[in-house]
């Protein structure tokens, strides 16, 4: 194993007065992975083969809200708080050109043919499965554990129990979320994706749960916000909307 290591003298030396420095690290695929400056003794950087046998932990920044679970600071596939990061289908793991029930994964191209988390007999192959499993969890697949989607609770919780102050955060409109502790996190309002058109941008936005709707089970849990209303809703999971993982 052939490996070079670059200390990072000057950069050490000038981080000693700067505590709180970051140190961020982007991936081609929108994740990025935060480190704390004096932390770092040195980079390593390792052929592409040694890569492969090594496993790699990427960090995500989250916020302690005081709520019962930590909330990720930004959204799935985004770099920034302000970003959208990926529009998903619920239960899909990858962005597409088309968010509609003939290109869903979990149907046969209509409605009424689904094939997973399906409670009703008319809508497709009953499976009784109403909570997102991990597999199919988007938070969980990109980001990895212990990340995961907000449950209806969560997401009612975020809702009920903080103050939400509708704002534009570096020409991004959204809401500053505030928890009992003090502690915030900023929610963007980038708009959500019908068929192929992108609806809402800067207007709204919605926030996929991992529950599904018991009296439709093409229907799954969402926040929903705009400028003067926030609540919680349920809609079709075919539809491109928005991940704002939690952890505990």
């Amino acid at each position: 194993m052939i490996r070079k290591t670059i200390l990072l003298i000057m950069l050490v030396t000038s981080i000693m007065t700067m505590a709180q420095l970051n140190m961020y690290v982007y991936e081609k695929d929108g994740t990025r992975t935060a480190f704390l400056a004096t932390n770092v003794d040195s980079i390593t950087f390792s052929n592409a083969d040694d890569v492969q046998s090594e496993t790699t932990t990427v960090a995500h920044e989250w916020v302690d809200l005081g709520l019962s679970v930590k909330w990720a600071t930004t959204n799935v596939g985004a770099n920034t708080p302000e970003e959208a990061g990926f529009f998903l289908a619920w239960g899909e793991t990858e962005p597409k050109e088309e968010y509609s029930w003939k290109t869903y994964k979990w149907c046969k191209g209509t409605v009424d043919t689904q094939t997973k988390y399906c409670l009703v007999p008319s809508e497709g192959t009953v499976d009784d499965k109403s909570v997102l499993e991990l597999a199919d969890d988007a938070a969980h697949v990109l980001w990895g554990s212990p990340w995961r989607m907000p449950t209806m609770n969560e997401l009612d919780e975020l809702m009920d129990k903080c103050t939400w102050t509708w704002t534009t955060k570096n020409g991004v409109n959204g809401y500053i979320v505030t928890g009992p502790n003090g502690n915030s996190i900023f929610l963007p309002a980038v708009g959500y994706y019908d068929g192929t058109e992108l609806c809402a941008e800067g207007a709204r936005s919605d926030y996929w749960g991992s529950n599904v709707y018991g009296c439709s089970s093409q229907k799954v849990i969402r926040l929903y916000f705009r400028s003067n209303y926030k609540g919680m809703m349920w809609h079709d999971r075919c539809q491109g909307r928005l991940i704002r993982p939690v952890q505990k």
